[in-house]
């Protein structure tokens, strides 16, 4: 952030176009001063709408609107902060922001509001990202996930975990400082208690990893050969037809993205060229894109047509995706089963007009895609690299301390391990963030949030 707290902030809080109202947010020390230059009353009443004629810098008229006051520090910053709710005309927005930097606030950067709050204790860095993962939510899912980070659920896991961690540290640091007085923890007891933190971390790292599913959405490369039923399932799958649906090969030369949610999961399914080794040269470009979507998608959706055998392009196919996330469908089942003899047990057989087949290929790439688990979306969840990294680092400690105790090596080894443990959970919160890690996160947010 270029500038320091000392100065006031201005921004547009509310989406850019025309609107029946418009909010302009101002934090600082100086937003009351501002809001006098603005022709607000000499003194509002905190956390009251009140009606009221907002003036330029030259005292004319500008709107009739309500101003909201929120003195320091029981504010969104934690300091002095002044909403204006005006009617949303983009040019009378800009006429009221031009009017508060001439008053003497600057214009906020992106997601300065919210750092603000961070850096006055008002939230933890964690609940600080959730903040940008409500505003970026694009489904209910997500909705919920963010929430549940946003109420610092995760600062008190981990401060237990710390807590637990400080406890047998401070009993070993006490055994190894005073050996005559203070007995030796039991490598039993430790063992068991350094367990039941490893399964914890182990526990968050899992929920984060289906956390950023439900934010990031899953992509799925729906890929086959020609004419095996792909556009077909499709559609099926998005209950519209999306798809251009042919008998010819080859229909199908580009990519079609759609989302569907899946468990409240967005699936990003990802419809391709037919994958074949002879086509054309327009053909051969659509094929070459199938294989760039197949080979970055999470997971791999495998359309062959059930009902004649198998062909060098769908044995490939088979071969290829071996040993990753995949569903396999056999479709046009109800034209035979020819190429069904062989199936792997979780291959789905059907074909994608019947809503039975529908709902076991959704169940398949729930499991191919997150283990098929329904998300649970009220518990807080890791969202930021840092976050992962750091859940890490501890349990390879805490597994250094685990192997050091089977060994039957001396005790006192432990505490070393222990320490660089709670270390890596003290940056969960973000207290020791830099400024690189906080430019990271804040730079997500839009202005005004």
């Amino acid at each position: 952030m270029s500038a320091g707290l000392d100065r006031t902030i201005v921004a547009v809080a509310t989406p850019p176009g025309k609107g029946a109202v418009a909010i302009v947010r101002l934090s600082g020390a100086q937003a009351g001063t501002i809001a006098r230059h603005l022709g607000l009353p000499e003194r509002l009443v905190p956390r009251t709408a009140t009606l009221v004629d907002v003036h330029d810098e030259r005292g004319r008229r500008l709107d009739r609107g309500l101003a909201l006051f929120f003195p320091a520090p029981h504010s969104y910053t934690g300091e002095d902060l002044l909403e204006l709710h005006v009617h949303g005309s983009p040019a009378l927005v800009r006429e009221v922001v031009r009017a508060a930097i001439a008053g003497g606030a600057r214009l906020a950067e992106p997601g300065e509001f919210t750092r603000r709050a961070y850096l006055n204790g008002k939230l933890d860095l964690h609940a600080a990202a959730a903040v940008a993962d409500i505003v970026e939510a694009e489904t209910a899912a997500a909705v919920r996930a963010a929430g549940a980070n946003l109420g610092g659920g995760l600062a008190v896991r981990v401060a237990e975990l710390r807590a637990t961690l400080s406890e047998v540290h401070e009993r070993l640091s006490g055994a190894i400082d005073f050996p005559d007085e203070v007995a030796e923890p039991p490598r039993a007891e430790l063992r068991a208690t350094i367990g039941r933190v490893l399964t914890e971390l182990a526990a968050l790292a899992a929920e984060g990893e289906v956390g950023r599913l439900v934010r990031d959405g899953v992509s799925v490369a729906i890929v086959g050969p020609p004419n095996a039923g792909k556009s077909s399932l499709l559609n099926a799958l998005l209950g519209e037809a999306r798809a251009l649906v042919s008998e010819i090969p080859g229909t199908t030369r580009d990519t079609v993205e759609e989302t569907i949610a899946i468990d409240g999961v967005p699936i990003r399914l990802i419809d391709t060229a037919g994958i074949r080794s002879h086509a054309d040269r327009l053909e051969a470009a659509g094929i070459e894109r199938s294989r760039r979507a197949l080979a970055t998608a999470r997971v791999a959706l495998l359309v062959i047509d059930g009902s004649i055998p198998p062909g060098p392009e769908a044995r490939a196919l088979l071969e290829a995706t071996a040993g990753r996330a995949r569903v396999v469908f056999f479709s046009k089942a109800d034209l035979g089963r020819a190429g069904v003899a062989g199936a792997d047990a979780e291959a789905v057989i059907g074909t994608s007009t019947e809503p039975a087949t529908l709902a076991a290929l959704r169940a398949a790439i729930a499991r191919a895609g997150w283990g098929g688990e329904r998300p649970d979306l009220e518990r807080p969840h890791l969202v930021s690299a840092g976050e992962f990294e750091a859940i890490a680092r501890a349990r390879e400690a805490l597994a250094l301390a685990q192997a050091t105790l089977e060994r039957g090596d001396p005790v006192d080894l432990v505490a070393g391990e222990l320490l660089r443990a709670l270390a890596a959970l003290g940056h969960l919160g973000g207290a020791d963030a830099s400024e690189a890690v906080l430019d990271a996160v804040f730079s997500r947010f839009c202005i005004g949030k």
